[in-house]
């Protein structure tokens, strides 16, 4: 069998923050604290993480001043 299939590769938690901050991440998500089926509390939540030169580089795009990066603007076989 084709050992680069087999292969495992380590991700350092440095590469993956690394990645996210590049690519940017939301986590979105919805908590409901209830007794007795009454709803007592609700917490929506939104997050955006992400490098600042990532969403200047989106709202640049968003308004026609830049093109899109390729697909990345660094390493793109990092956690390949």
């Amino acid at each position: 069998m084709n050992n680069a299939i087999n292969s495992e590769r380590q991700v350092t938690l440095l590469d993956l923050l690394d990645r996210v901050l590049d690519k940017g991440v939301i986590i979105k998500g919805d908590i409901t604290i209830s007794v007795a089926d009454v709803d007592l509390v609700y917490v929506g939540l939104k997050v955006l993480l992400s490098s600042v030169e990532t969403i200047e580089h989106m709202r640049r795009v968003s308004v026609g001043l830049e093109k899109p990066y390729p697909t990345s603007h660094k390493n793109e076989s990092m956690l390949r």
